[in-house]
């Protein structure tokens, strides 16, 4: 498992993907875990969004930290390449002690901000101990690849699914959001076809995955995080001419974690902590 090295004498911040679900936002255990890593009430968390106005649920997302009693929140549009280069934003970054990244277009992550001096201050920033959360597709882009395009379904395909370059906190992962609700299993499994020394993981709405430093997962919410892991794989087939045809996947090990449950991503394995 490979990330942004931490700076000298210091510790890597913590990686948060989360399933997303605006709706659950208020009473989110999720919110509230996120805000005492960065700090509790002395935290300073810049929410960003890459489009070109601030969505609503910018304005959702400030107003539930401020329920926490947050009171220094940043709110940051990242809706050009432009924005991603301006110094006050860049400013910003390097001041905040969390970040708090919206869904959006899966396009608008490659193409505006990757790649960017924002996206290499997120990642240094990182590396140097602040904490970076993502809710939906927002949290596909954290890795190296993301799932930027597929369709629903259990079986995988060769053309049910379609990669892009990540954000790159984090390698030899693949995260996969809204994942029970829409039925993307097949689409998981097909990304960990072209991408086999990656683990791939599965985000129900309103859950998310707490990865520290020490590449352990812990999962916070109110739905379940499926593990799949490829690592034994003995077989998968993908037909060149037969893009529609179902891709056998021989030695797969999957995993159920829910609320409190553990996953060290380096060892492969489970631990349920009750």
């Amino acid at each position: 498992m490979t990330r942004a090295k931490a700076s000298t004498g210091g510790t890597r911040g913590f990686i948060v993907p989360i399933g997303g679900d605006d709706r659950r936002i208020r009473k989110a255990a999720i919110l509230r875990r996120f805000a005492q890593l960065c700090g509790g009430s002395r935290a300073h968390i810049g929410i960003v969004s890459t489009v070109s106005e601030m969505p609503d649920a910018a304005y959702r997302y400030e107003r539930a930290f401020r329920d926490l009693r947050i009171d220094r929140i940043s709110l940051l549009r990242f809706g050009s390449r432009a924005d991603c280069e301006s110094e006050r934003n860049l400013a910003v970054l390097d001041a905040v002690d969390g970040i708090f990244l919206l869904g959006a277009d899966t396009s608008h992550f490659s193409d505006t901000l990757g790649n960017t001096s924002a996206a290499q201050k997120i990642h240094s920033r990182n590396a140097q101990g602040i904490h970076v959360a993502a809710t939906s597709t927002g949290a596909a882009f954290l890795p190296e690849q993301m799932i930027a395009a597929g369709q629903s379904g259990t079986t995988p395909r060769a053309d049910i699914v379609e990669l892009a370059p990540g954000l790159g906190l984090i390698g030899e992962l693949i995260i996969d959001q809204h994942y029970r609700h829409q039925d993307r299993l097949g689409r998981l499994l097909m990304a960990l076809t072209y991408n086999p020394r990656a683990i791939g993981i599965g985000l129900d709405e309103d859950t998310a995955a707490f990865i520290g430093p020490d590449h352990r997962l812990q999962v916070v919410g109110s739905g379940g995080i499926t593990i799949v892991d490829p690592s034994q794989l003995q077989h998968s087939a993908i037909h060149p001419d037969r893009r529609h045809a179902p891709v056998s996947m021989i030695g797969l090990h999957l995993d159920i974690l829910v609320e409190g449950d553990l996953y060290d991503l380096a060892a492969h394995r489970a631990t349920i902590n009750r």
